[in-house]
């Protein structure tokens, strides 16, 4: 049986029941309220002083006892003091008892009807988060390269590290590498890392992204800054279910297998560069490359530029059609395997040997301008003589 007696008698000031129409209400309400309050003092004031006595006797009824242990001065003087002591115990504890009896039968009030369980207050300010949403491609680049001018040791101090504490206690003391810039810087390294075939050393810096990348993901799902996340990644990553550590393991065997996938492109594109520029400078006059040009030519053309035959060369032209002739030596002379002119442009002749050379990889053919068997007269022939770039026209 539940007992509602308590609640019957609970003191309210501004209990309107109790009101006398020649007395002024709210005046009425206010001196209840007063001398509620008077005696809730008086009672608090009443049990600090029960408080200061009690720790006065205990501190003296411990000093007895040990002074009496220890045999300290008279015996039976102590024995009085002791029992003296005792004695204002017991009267202490009269006074509490009734103590406990008048605030028990003290009506309940506002103030007393019910104490919190637990109280605690915490106040988190999590930091700003910085606006990068924001940010043009330029300023992004920007900001990248004053980071790595600045931070690239501290970088990769961090990417050769290989316990999570000690990882921890760096960016503990280098908070400011805790952010996105990090990570792209790390990626970009294992990826040259990788280009230089140091696969080990690219493995163990990926680890390091990794880590990098999945703090920086653990502060965007709790919107909070990544400085204040860290923590909680290395000490979770430590302590992690089987689950947990397959995902991560697993995030780290396909970042490094993309890191290798980008080196090979990478290294695919500068060799792409590379023949690209010697093309470039292979590149005739008319824009074509000698190689491509020469590979082209009918077997019996390449075999005459290979020996350098120019005779063999001119019966060769003589037999062969009049457009194919004409089309053959015309992506000659635009790449530059052949001079028709090379009496008044003595240096084109040896850039055109040049380009030979590369094409065919052989010696190729030159021009002798002072052929004494094939002239007598004074004036210079042209390179290849009775093969003349009128025949093109």
């Amino acid at each position: 049986m539940v007992d509602y007696s308590k609640w019957k008698n609970i003191e309210i000031s501004d209990d309107e029941d109790e009101t006398h129409p020649n007395i002024d209400t709210p005046s009425l309400f206010r001196w209840r309220h007063q001398a509620r309050v008077e005696r809730m003092a008086e009672s608090e004031k009443e049990k600090e002083e029960l408080k200061k006595k009690r720790q006065s006797f205990q501190a003296r009824l411990i000093d007895v006892k040990e002074r009496i242990s220890k045999k300290d001065g008279d015996e039976a003087a102590l024995q009085l003091e002791l029992e003296k002591i005792e004695n204002e115990g017991k009267a202490l504890d009269r006074y509490e008892s009734e103590l406990a009896k008048k605030e028990k039968k003290t009506p309940w009030n506002v103030d007393t009807i019910s104490k919190p369980g637990f109280e605690k207050t915490v106040i988190n300010t999590k930091p700003a988060r910085t606006a990068d949403e924001n940010l043009t491609e330029e300023e992004r680049e920007q900001r990248m390269k004053q980071f790595v001018k600045k931070n690239e040791q501290l970088c990769k101090q961090y990417g050769m590290l290989s316990k999570y504490d000690d990882s921890k206690r760096f960016l503990q003391q280098h908070v400011e590498l805790v952010c996105e810039e990090t990570a792209n810087y790390l990626v970009i390294w294992s990826i040259n890392l990788e280009m230089e075939k140091k696969h080990e050393l690219m493995a163990h810096v990926a680890h390091q992204c990794i880590c990098m990348q999945y703090i920086l993901e653990l502060a965007k799902q709790l919107d909070r800054d990544p400085r204040a996340c860290f923590s909680s990644f290395f000490s979770k990553i430590q302590q992690c279910d089987p689950e947990y550590r397959q995902q991560f393991d697993s995030e780290i065997a396909g970042f490094k297998g993309r890191i290798q996938k980008r080196a090979q492109e990478k290294m695919q594109e500068i060799i792409a560069e590379v023949e690209e520029e010697e093309k470039q400078q292979r590149l005739g006059p008319g824009g074509l490359d000698p190689a491509d040009v020469f590979e082209s030519l009918p077997d019996e053309l390449k075999a005459c530029f290979e020996s350098r035959d120019i005779e063999q060369l001119q019966k060769i032209i003589a037999t062969m059609p009049v457009e194919d002739a004409k089309y053959h030596m015309k992506r000659c002379v635009d790449s530059g395997l052949w001079v028709p002119n090379a009496a008044d442009a003595p240096q084109d002749k040896d850039e055109s040997e040049a380009k030979v050379d590369d094409a065919a990889g052989t010696e190729t053919a030159k021009a002798d301008a002072t052929e004494k068997d094939k002239s007598k007269s004074t004036k210079e022939e042209p390179i290849y003589a009775g093969v003349s770039s009128d025949d093109l026209d």
